[in-house]
């Protein structure tokens, strides 16, 4: 069954919650790593659901308000047009980079690499395992980077995983040799405190500096001690990776005491992320510009000295945003785009309980001049779609279709799907085309769907945590003109100037 947006469907609309009980004040009110979301995007097991939320989600796809259990199901103007399912790395699947014709996916338990020189046929080129969550994965030429957010014995990938209050214990980047696709080699690892969520690469000619994004300090950790204030840097010498090393920690957040000057989070903060760092960054080369998402603060700073970003702007959203999670500039860098992971991505909320403003995306103008630019708030947008209880949904990673004069963004909801959106009017922004599939299971809250969607050389690549690499077109006059963008390298978190 393929659902189309017209009188025949009747799906469900967020809308606004009647009233604010149920699901949504057990996110507000639960223990921390489901209220807060700190779990670092780490799939949670299974987890038991209501007799009402079973019957309700059995319910929902009998009268066709969302497609069946696992159905694929889309908008007229989208094609589902290729599915390569998970094969050697069982792991949950990650982030997503781009080279010229070839795909570079991450999993938990290392990175496998496609050639998508046909779309519609994309075929493995390799698969390393290397464990390590959560792999979050990026390229640069000859190099692939990968992070590391899951304490382990040593550095190697045949590690084991070990305490963080162990010494010993490693966590942080990993370098990879790519020269020859088909055999990646493991060149340089750099320990980072606090590991490596997630990294931002800011390349020169010479060098390629990387933002290491990493929270969650505690006093028992001797790599990871509070206040974990800022950003790893590291820099990595192209002809000579293996002598990539920490080159500072600028701190982002400066205060006194212990917890440095972030957002404090709860009591003063009910349902807000204290901030201890970053979760993700964004860099806007051409501009000299990055924006970060960081868990209870979002930021705008300038990059004119890479080694030594300054931060400009800081903004917080203590009524509807819980975690900043990741954001995305437009193409005028005018505006950036926030993203709520409420529920650190294991959570069910995209419902009418939860509403339309709560895991979320913010939308904020940039307003000013160099050092005095503000971000100014001026809507949210969720995808208008009801998801069962049994699904988690939330807004994740996405990014820019480039067409000249519009600013249109696709981006990953988990079991959500896949959503395109206009945001050209920062204060009305609208669905344009959706994909997605019907729950994995109506009897359990199981994590899944969409991680990662980007758009890449006219096509639209999403790696779905449970199913494999999906490949979609959107076929429509608002999306066309950017299939005449072509590029020849593309980590999402490193903006391209796409019409330079």
């Amino acid at each position: 069954m393929i659902l189309l947006p017209d009188s025949r469907t009747r799906r469900r609309r967020l809308g606004v919650a009647a009233a604010a009980g149920g699901l949504l004040a057990a996110l507000l009110t639960a223990a921390p790593a489901t209220a807060i979301p700190d779990p670092g995007d780490v799939p949670t097991a299974p987890e038991e659901v209501s007799q009402s939320d079973r019957a309700e989600a059995r319910t929902a796809i009998e009268n066709g308000e969302i497609p069946g259990q696992d159905e694929v199901a889309h908008s007229r103007n989208m094609r589902h047009v290729a599915n390569i399912p998970k094969d050697a790395l069982p792991g949950t699947n990650s982030d997503l980079a781009f080279q010229g014709r070839y795909a570079f996916a991450g999993n938990y338990d290392g990175f496998r690499i496609f050639d998508i020189s046909n779309p519609r046929s994309p075929k493995t080129v390799a698969q390393v395992l290397c464990p390590g969550s959560q792999n979050d994965i990026s390229v640069s030429g000859d190099l692939l980077f990968l992070s590391t957010d899951s304490s382990r014995s040593d550095s190697s990938c045949n590690s084991t995983t070990q305490p963080a209050t162990e010494k010993s214990s490693w966590e942080g980047m990993k370098v990879f040799d790519i020269s020859d696709k088909r055999n990646p080699r493991y060149v340089a690892a750099v320990e980072t405190a606090c590991g490596s969520h997630t990294h931002t690469l800011v390349p020169e000619r010479k060098n390629v500096y990387i933002y290491v994004s990493s929270y969650s300090p505690s006093a028992s950790y001797p790599d990871c001690q509070p206040p974990h204030d800022g950003i790893s840097v590291i820099k990595v010498p192209r002809k000579a990776p293996h002598k990539a090393a920490v080159v500072g920690f600028p701190v982002l957040f400066p205060g006194e005491g212990p917890d440095g000057g972030g957002n404090p989070g709860a009591p003063t903060n009910p349902g807000v992320s204290k901030t201890t760092g970053c979760h993700d960054i964004t860099v806007l080369p051409s501009k000299d510009l990055a924006a970060g998402a960081c868990m209870g603060d979002g930021i705008l700073f300038s990059l004119r000295d890479p080694e030594r970003p300054k931060v400009i702007d800081r903004v917080q959203d203590n009524v509807n945003f819980a975690f900043w999670h990741s954001a995305t500039f437009n193409q005028r860098a005018d505006k950036v785009v926030f993203t709520d992971e409420l529920g650190g991505g294991g959570g069910a909320t995209c419902n009418a309980e939860v509403g339309p403003h709560r895991g979320a995306n913010g939308i904020y103008d940039i307003k000013g001049r160099g050092d005095h630019r503000k971000l100014v708030f001026r809507s949210y947008f969720k995808i208008p779609r009801h998801q069962a209880d049994t699904e988690n949904c939330v807004a994740h990673n996405g990014s820019l279709i480039p067409v000249r004069g519009r600013d249109l963004m696709v981006q990953a909801w988990y079991q959500g799907g896949v959503s395109v959106w206009d945001f050209t009017n920062s204060s009305k922004p609208k669905e344009i085309a959706w994909f997605e599939r019907g729950p994995l299971t109506t009897d359990r809250l199981v994590t899944g769907g969409a991680w990662s969607a980007y758009y890449y050389n006219g096509y639209i690549y999403s790696n779905d945590i449970a199913k494999g690499l999906d490949v979609l077109r959107v076929d429509d006059r608002r999306t066309d003109p950017a299939r005449r963008v072509h590029l020849r390298e593309l980590n999402v978190q490193t903006q391209p100037d796409y019409f330079d």
